[in-house]
């Protein structure tokens, strides 16, 4: 080490370094390293406790100028279900546009569609769609909903009670104590 650290510096490095993530961390871990301990990942490993092989990557990518990019970052997540089958989405919306209507209050531009999501998986089957493009029920309800099409139940019409309305004049109408 060129100049010598007191232990509250070295504690305030190790400070600064836990609050930075990723590149910038690697960057600054680098620059401690050229700095005071010549550029040696494992004396930097020693006096600050950081990992060697983070260190020699942030002096890699301070010497090239390039940085790294780890394989969870640069390909984690799976894809839509929409960009997986283009095809099928384009008939999707198509169906969608087809059972849609206007919010009834039109107080906003959201539109809802009666289409239910075992109905829409039944029409792309009857299109010629194979059954592994098709996704599940519950799948569906969430590409709908996505695509900007809000599922509601159909409420189903209830039949009017057959009972008048007590009158409070009538004897069958009064309470029993």
């Amino acid at each position: 080490m060129r100049d010598q650290l007191t232990w509250n510096q070295l504690e305030d490095l190790k400070f600064a370094s836990s609050k930075m993530t990723g590149a910038r961390r690697r960057a600054f871990q680098a620059d401690i390293a050229l700095k005071y301990c010549d550029g040696n990942p494992n004396l930097t490993e020693i006096i600050f406790g950081w990992g060697r092989n983070t260190v020699a990557t942030g002096l890699g990518e301070k010497r090239t100028g390039m940085i790294c990019v780890g394989a969870q970052s640069g390909f984690c997540g799976r894809k839509r279900w929409e960009d997986l089958h283009p095809e099928v989405a384009t008939a999707l919306r198509e169906l969608a546009e087809a059972h849609c209507q206007q919010d009834p209050t039109f107080s906003s531009s959201t539109a809802y569609t009666r289409l239910t999501a075992a109905a829409a998986i039944t029409h792309l089957r009857a299109q010629g769609f194979p059954p592994k493009s098709v996704p599940a029920k519950s799948t569906m309800a969430v590409v709908l909903n996505r695509l900007g099409y809000r599922l509601r139940r159909v409420l189903k019409a209830k039949p009017p009670k057959n009972c008048r309305k007590p009158m409070p004049s009538l004897p069958i109408s009064n309470t029993k104590t």
